[in-house]
């Protein structure tokens, strides 16, 4: 089952995750299949490059973690 979930990218205290696609059993840091947003928690910036991808895979069965779920729903984006 894919899955659309954080995966962290930044140094030691500066965090920044990355909205990435992948298979729910990989590794959170390693083999995701597509980089679709980032999420900065520092400056609170929320960013999805590509809608469009995501209701798609969305609607072919990918489930949402309920962080980035919960990310878009303060940022107002609507699937």
């Amino acid at each position: 089952m894919l899955k659309i979930r954080l995966a962290r990218a930044g140094k030691r205290n500066s965090p920044f995750f990355r909205v990435v696609l992948t298979e729910h059993t990989a590794p959170s840091k390693s083999g995701y299949k597509e980089v679709l947003g980032f999420f900065n928690p520092i400056s609170k910036e929320f960013k999805i490059n590509n809608l469009e991808a995501i209701k798609k895979y969305v609607s072919h069965g990918a489930q949402l973690s309920p962080r980035v779920e919960k990310l878009m729903k303060t940022n107002n984006i609507a699937l």
